[in-house]
């Protein structure tokens, strides 16, 4: 059922290079007749107050889909923790939870479901996962990770799955919608999806 609205703050990360795509920039790419990220930012925007958006490039262009876009603050497309970097620094919520912009079909109870795992477990991380398959870039976190996210990325650490290794970090089983987490990587998935001829 659908959330509504937790006091968290979203990341919706749109900040890579996009190479398996051909370099394109993905959020922005046709998809059933809007760019990626709108349909994205149409299943996340109810689920939590603020949205911001993670980019890099195409700036004004992401600024015009209503929400603050925020430049990493490490140089070098420094992937999705770098995006995530940047949310807690300006969140204004005790919770941030970020998403990327090339997973259309989103939960609309995602938000809800990391946070109650969260608190639970009395975790750092809360992390979606579909059976024994986690998707990292779908997760929730407290605001007072920072100091030790910004540790690890001075040190040179970029791999998500490493970070989450040395906090302490609840997986949420999403089994009951698998298809939620299908991302869209490459044109021939793009193409495929947008023809409908797949979910």
């Amino acid at each position: 059922m659908p959330s509504m609205g937790l006091d968290a703050t979203g990341v919706v990360l749109c900040g890579g290079r996009g190479t398996r795509m051909g370099g394109v920039d993905k959020g922005l790419q046709p998809f059933r007749g809007r760019a990626m990220v709108e349909w994205v930012l149409e299943r996340f925007e109810p689920q939590v107050a603020d949205v911001f958006i993670s980019a890099n490039q195409n700036l004004e262009r992401y600024l015009a889909f209503g929400h603050p876009v925020l430049r990493d603050r490490i140089e070098g497309f420094a992937g999705p923790l770098a995006g995530l970097h940047a949310g807690l620094f300006q969140a204004r919520s005790e919770l941030v939870v970020m998403v990327p912009c090339d997973s259309p079909f989103l939960p609309s109870d995602l938000v809800h479901r990391l946070a109650f795992a969260l608190e639970q477990a009395d975790a750092g991380v809360a992390v979606a996962k579909t059976g024994g398959q986690p998707h990292p870039v779908f997760s929730l976190c407290r605001v007072s990770v920072l100091e030790h996210l910004s540790a690890f990325l001075d040190c040179g650490g970029r791999k998500v799955d490493a970070w989450y290794a040395s906090l302490k970090t609840v997986e949420v089983d999403f089994a009951d919608q698998p298809e939620s987490f299908r991302n869209i990587n490459t044109l021939e998935e793009l193409q495929t999806f947008d023809s409908g001829s797949a979910r």
